[in-house]
């Protein structure tokens, strides 16, 4: 099923706000979470930036390497499942599960959606 336009857009705006979520929960996960600030520090700097390297790798739509789907789909729930983790780290359970539906609701479309893509451009 091929997403019609204005959904396709629609969709991938929110995927990348749904990847800045992910992103700035770590970071807010990590500096908040370390026994003192050196370590804070690392975990809210080395957090975000581990998620980005491999998002940019592996399920950007321009990554560095193409992968299957099934591979994008693992990075993408690592990445979405850590950003879910960390909000319910950081004492927001609610906001944990919300971000998650609407991750894996997100996701879910965009795989369809990129199926789609592929078999009309083969």
């Amino acid at each position: 099923m091929r997403l019609p336009g204005p959904l396709h857009v629609l969709n991938e705006g929110l995927a990348f706000l749904l990847e800045i979520a992910a992103i700035a929960a770590l970071a807010w996960w990590g500096f908040t979470t370390g026994e003192n600030v050196l370590v804070g520090a690392v975990l809210g700097v080395g957090a975000p930036v581990a998620a980005m390297v491999l998002w940019g790798l592996f399920a950007a739509p321009r990554a560095r390497f193409t992968v299957a789907l099934p591979f994008v789909l693992l990075v993408k729930a690592a990445v979405f499942g850590a950003g879910a983790l960390a909000l319910y780290g950081v004492g927001h359970p609610a906001a944990a599960v919300g971000f998650a539906v609407v991750a894996l609701l997100n996701t879910a479309l965009a795989a369809v959606d990129r199926e789609a893509h592929f078999r009309a451009a083969g």
